[in-house]
């Protein structure tokens, strides 16, 4: 069991106390459901002001629900999951990137799933993971019991293999990883996600559960049942917003195509949505389930945004800001707006509290129990806290995308590592809620003072344990095997994607044994050559007279016990190519 330690604060976020109080205590702890979607806007929905998407389930439920007016993410996916599983700042889990290898969280750290795993409740996700597809950071291995993800960021993407080839169809009858088996299925995957949810809240309905449904939709490639397409192929996205005093992005033709097709998608999502929730009153659980909604970061695409300034991506607000329903009507009456600032940090130590969890006291934990606000009781705690927003590749740079928000003040760096606080954008967004106005100039005092508070904050994360030493996928292991090794994961170069020419690796820990490798490309190789794999001390190569070919295999390896650097290549005339994918299975 955890203990709860008081004593740790770091830096300005105040730790908490992982007990609920004789007012929250209950027979029956809460059932947990957090349903999250992935670049969906804060614009997105019906009812923060599109007219033009159709969300009447979601709609009604923010309606029903407390709603956190001001709720804060970090720009992109992975960052955003790893805070939402941890209460965590992302860096210090080790998640700093969505691919690069920056998007594997470390397996020290403590989920929500396994905190309330602890406490004897049955965990399922379904969707997008996007923090480790491999042991020890898979889903099953953060206290997960049931499991039914795609890979890597996104289906569809060179590392999600068993769905990337398929093109333009990748979101239908996918191959998906169901408890880390490849398993096929039919269907669009937002309707599968949600179906196969549904089921296991069917099965555990009897004892506390908690059902992560995470969406991989509206995020690219934007795909979706013509059927929902029908809906909004002629809307004009652009349109109805001429009397609204509120910035308005231009957009493209293309942007409005996306549009209707990321509408389209989340009309699916809020079908979906209504499927769940109506399964919750058939089984006479709505009153003690907790339903949280919630998106990952802002959109991906020029759309309504409700005037905010930045997309995904950007630590300006529509970057950042998104939508945040609580439910949960046995113990909080809904249709209540709560405006102070909040954050994807707060969910783990609110969870905590409310279903007397004992959260983890040998780390820090950045976020703070929501019960206060939902209670009326301490909203000052909240209004003096910093919160730090950052995102750049690979790592945070100085001072790049980067941003200090405490109280109604928001301090913004999209400029050069040696920058002064007067090279930085100062914004009241109390009063200027949409960033147009830089303040700096005539608060000078004020900006010093939060880029000094911004770089301890620097300092602190970017010197966290798990950064400085990223987590390793482990070969070999009686947990995994055989082991495939994706390009998400790979780092090396800046940005390995879909290249073909590019230098990658895998940091792994590799247990002595035998293995056959394959090696898997996206283009069949056209001429003879020579295949690599670098491991440490040790250089293995075999000589490829098979093409074309777009699989080479070395079998019975034998590879020592190590940490290192797994560096596969194949070299051809002066072509020196990097495979998609590796498997790796211990033979003996």
């Amino acid at each position: 069991m955890f203990k709860i330690n008081k004593s740790i604060i770091i830096l300005a976020a105040t730790a908490f106390t992982a007990q609920v109080t004789d007012t929250f205590a209950q027979e029956t702890p809460p059932n947990v459901i957090i349903i999250i979607t992935d670049d969906q806007g804060y614009g997105d929905l019906g009812i923060t002001g599109n007219p033009h998407v159709n969300t009447p389930v979601l709609d009604n439920f923010a309606r029903e629900s407390i709603r956190f007016n001001q709720f804060y993410v970090s720009p992109v996916c992975a960052p955003t999951r790893s805070s939402l599983m941890t209460g965590r700042f992302s860096l210090r889990t080790g998640v700093r990137d969505t691919y690069n290898g920056g998007a594997i969280m470390a397996p020290e750290e403590i989920t929500i799933a396994e905190m309330l795993k602890q406490e004897g409740y049955r965990t399922g996700i379904f969707g997008k993971w996007h923090l480790g597809d491999n042991y020890p950071s898979r889903p099953g291995d953060q206290g997960f019991e049931e499991s039914l993800i795609h890979l890597s960021g996104g289906m569809g993407q060179p590392g999600d293999f068993t769905t990337f080839f398929k093109g333009d169809s990748s979101y239908f009858d996918p191959i998906l990883w169901y408890n880390g088996e490849q398993k096929s299925f039919n269907g669009y995957c937002s309707d599968i996600f949600a179906e196969e949810a549904i089921a296991f809240i069917e099965q555990n309905h009897q004892k506390p559960f908690f059902c992560y449904l995470s969406f991989n939709a509206p995020h690219t490639p934007l795909q979706v049942p013509q059927e929902y397409y029908n809906m909004y192929k002629d809307i004009d996205p652009s349109a109805g917003f001429q009397n609204d005093d509120r910035p308005f992005p231009t957009m493209s033709e293309k942007d409005k195509e996306d549009a209707r097709k990321v509408y389209a998608m989340v009309t699916n999502i809020d079908d979906n949505v209504g499927k769940l929730l109506r399964k919750l009153e058939e089984l006479g659980i709505k009153d003690n389930t907790l339903v949280i909604f919630m998106t990952d970061n802002g959109p991906q695409q020029r759309r309504y945004i409700a005037g905010m300034r930045g997309l995904k991506g950007s630590v300006f607000r529509g970057g950042v800001r998104v939508p945040f329903y609580f439910r949960l009507p046995a113990l909080y009456k809904g249709n209540k707006d709560i405006e102070t600032a909040a954050a994807h940090i707060d969910v783990l130590p609110t969870l905590a509290e409310l279903c007397n969890a004992e959260a983890p006291a040998d780390r820090p934990i950045d976020g703070k129990s929501l019960l206060p606000l939902l209670n009326d009781t301490d909203p000052e705690g909240f209004n003096n806290r910093p919160l730090f927003f950052y995102w750049t590749r690979r790592f945070p740079e100085l001072y790049n995308n980067i941003a200090l928000q405490k109280g109604s003040y928001k301090l913004v760096g999209n400029t050069d590592y040696d920058a002064e606080p007067e090279d930085f954008e100062l914004f009241d967004i109390e009063k200027d809620e949409f960033e147009q106005q830089n303040i700096n100039a005539s608060n000078n005092s004020t900006a010093s003072k939060m880029k000094e508070e911004l770089d301890l904050f620097i300092h602190e994360l970017s010197n966290s344990p798990h950064l400085q030493n990223s987590p390793r996928i482990i070969i070999g292991s009686k947990y995994e095997n055989p082991v495939f090794l994706n390009r998400n994961d790979a780092g090396g170069a800046r940005g390995i994607w879909t290249q073909e020419e590019v230098f990658g690796f895998w940091r792994v820990r590799i247990e002595k044994g035998r293995y056959n490798i394959r090696f898997k490309f996206i283009k069949p190789l056209e001429s003879n050559g020579t295949m690599y794999l670098e491991s440490n001390s040790l250089i293995y190569q075999h000589k490829n007279e098979t093409v074309p070919a777009d699989v080479i295999e070395m079998k019975n390896v034998y590879l020592p016990e190590s940490e290192c650097d797994l560096i596969p290549h194949y070299i051809t005339g002066d072509r020196n190519i990097f495979p998609l994918w590796i498997e790796i299975k211990r033979i003996q």
